[in-house]
Protein backbone atom coordinates (compact mmCIF):
# COMPACT_ATOMS: atom_id res chain seq x y z
CA UNK A 1 0.00 0.00 0.00
CA UNK A 2 1.33 3.24 -0.74
CA UNK A 3 1.69 6.05 1.89
CA UNK A 4 3.06 9.70 1.51
CA UNK A 5 3.11 11.24 5.06
CA UNK A 6 3.95 14.79 5.70
CA UNK A 7 4.67 16.06 9.09
CA UNK A 8 6.52 19.47 10.05
CA UNK A 9 4.11 21.96 9.52
CA UNK A 10 2.73 24.82 11.83
CA UNK A 11 2.50 27.76 12.69
CA UNK A 12 5.57 30.77 12.84
CA UNK A 13 5.85 34.09 12.61
CA UNK A 14 6.83 36.13 9.29
CA UNK A 15 10.44 35.46 8.75
CA UNK A 16 10.59 32.16 10.46
CA UNK A 17 11.64 28.76 9.46
CA UNK A 18 9.89 24.88 9.20
CA UNK A 19 11.42 21.90 7.25
CA UNK A 20 8.47 19.54 5.90
CA UNK A 21 9.23 16.05 5.80
CA UNK A 22 7.80 13.50 3.60
CA UNK A 23 8.56 9.54 4.93
CA UNK A 24 7.28 7.14 1.47
CA UNK A 25 6.27 3.84 1.97
CA UNK A 26 4.72 1.03 -0.75
CA UNK A 27 6.95 2.11 -3.91
CA UNK A 28 10.51 2.37 -4.71
CA UNK A 29 11.21 5.78 -3.70
CA UNK A 30 14.70 5.79 -5.44
CA UNK A 31 13.15 5.99 -8.46
CA UNK A 32 10.46 8.45 -8.61
CA UNK A 33 10.09 12.30 -9.02
CA UNK A 34 8.50 13.83 -5.76
CA UNK A 35 7.04 17.17 -5.49
CA UNK A 36 5.96 19.47 -2.93
CA UNK A 37 2.32 21.64 -3.74
CA UNK A 38 0.34 23.79 -1.93
CA UNK A 39 -3.34 25.04 -1.59
CA UNK A 40 -4.38 28.13 0.35
CA UNK A 41 -8.30 28.75 0.83
CA UNK A 42 -9.95 29.90 -2.41
CA UNK A 43 -7.20 29.32 -4.46
CA UNK A 44 -5.94 26.33 -6.81
CA UNK A 45 -3.24 24.01 -5.67
CA UNK A 46 -0.14 25.07 -7.07
CA UNK A 47 3.66 23.92 -7.76
CA UNK A 48 6.24 24.79 -5.30
CA UNK A 49 9.16 22.72 -5.55
CA UNK A 50 10.46 19.13 -7.19
CA UNK A 51 13.07 16.77 -7.75
CA UNK A 52 14.06 14.33 -9.54
CA UNK A 53 15.22 10.73 -8.78
CA UNK A 54 19.05 11.68 -8.89
CA UNK A 55 18.38 14.90 -6.42
CA UNK A 56 20.10 17.20 -9.45
CA UNK A 57 18.80 19.91 -10.79
CA UNK A 58 15.83 20.79 -8.24
CA UNK A 59 13.07 22.92 -9.35
CA UNK A 60 11.05 25.81 -7.42
CA UNK A 61 8.34 28.18 -8.32
CA UNK A 62 9.49 31.96 -8.50
CA UNK A 63 7.71 32.67 -5.20
CA UNK A 64 9.73 30.41 -3.23
CA UNK A 65 13.70 30.42 -4.58
CA UNK A 66 15.61 31.62 -2.76
CA UNK A 67 13.80 30.69 0.48
CA UNK A 68 12.59 26.94 0.33
CA UNK A 69 14.90 24.33 -0.38
CA UNK A 70 13.90 20.61 -1.71
CA UNK A 71 16.05 17.35 -0.90
CA UNK A 72 15.66 14.12 -0.96
CA UNK A 73 17.07 11.03 1.29
CA UNK A 74 16.71 7.73 -1.03
CA UNK A 75 17.98 5.73 1.93
CA UNK A 76 15.39 7.35 4.30
CA UNK A 77 12.65 7.14 1.60
CA UNK A 78 11.83 10.67 2.65
CA UNK A 79 11.73 14.19 1.10
CA UNK A 80 12.31 17.17 2.90
CA UNK A 81 11.48 20.88 2.15
CA UNK A 82 13.23 23.80 4.12
CA UNK A 83 11.18 26.81 4.15
CA UNK A 84 13.08 29.81 5.39
CA UNK A 85 12.26 33.61 5.69
CA UNK A 86 8.57 32.85 5.92
CA UNK A 87 6.20 34.98 4.93
CA UNK A 88 2.09 35.28 5.19
CA UNK A 89 1.38 34.34 1.46
CA UNK A 90 3.09 30.81 2.22
CA UNK A 91 0.09 29.81 4.54
CA UNK A 92 -1.09 27.12 2.80
CA UNK A 93 -1.56 22.96 3.11
CA UNK A 94 1.38 21.66 1.55
CA UNK A 95 1.22 17.94 -0.61
CA UNK A 96 3.61 15.57 -1.19
CA UNK A 97 3.42 14.08 -4.09
CA UNK A 98 5.59 11.50 -6.29
CA UNK A 99 5.75 10.38 -9.57
CA UNK A 100 7.45 7.72 -12.01
CA UNK A 101 8.31 10.48 -14.56
CA UNK A 102 10.57 12.83 -15.26
CA UNK A 103 10.22 15.74 -12.81
CA UNK A 104 7.50 18.16 -13.53
CA UNK A 105 5.61 21.21 -11.98
CA UNK A 106 1.98 20.63 -13.31
CA UNK A 107 -0.14 18.69 -10.39
CA UNK A 108 -0.95 15.15 -12.41
CA UNK A 109 1.49 13.24 -10.26
CA UNK A 110 0.25 9.53 -9.49
CA UNK A 111 0.32 9.36 -5.28
CA UNK A 112 -0.46 11.99 -3.24
CA UNK A 113 -0.07 12.33 0.20
CA UNK A 114 -2.56 14.21 3.19
CA UNK A 115 -1.07 17.37 3.67
CA UNK A 116 -0.02 19.31 6.47
CA UNK A 117 -0.92 23.24 7.38
CA UNK A 118 1.70 25.97 7.32
CA UNK A 119 0.52 28.66 9.16
CA UNK A 120 2.47 31.86 8.83
CA UNK A 121 1.14 34.54 11.62
CA UNK A 122 2.03 38.46 10.33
Amino acid sequence: QVQLVESGGGLVQTGGSLRLSCAASGFTFSTYSMGWFRQAPGKEREFVAGIGWRSGFPSYADSVKGRFTISRDNAKNTVYLRMNSLIPEDTAHYYCAADPRQLRVTDDYHYWGQGTQVTVSS
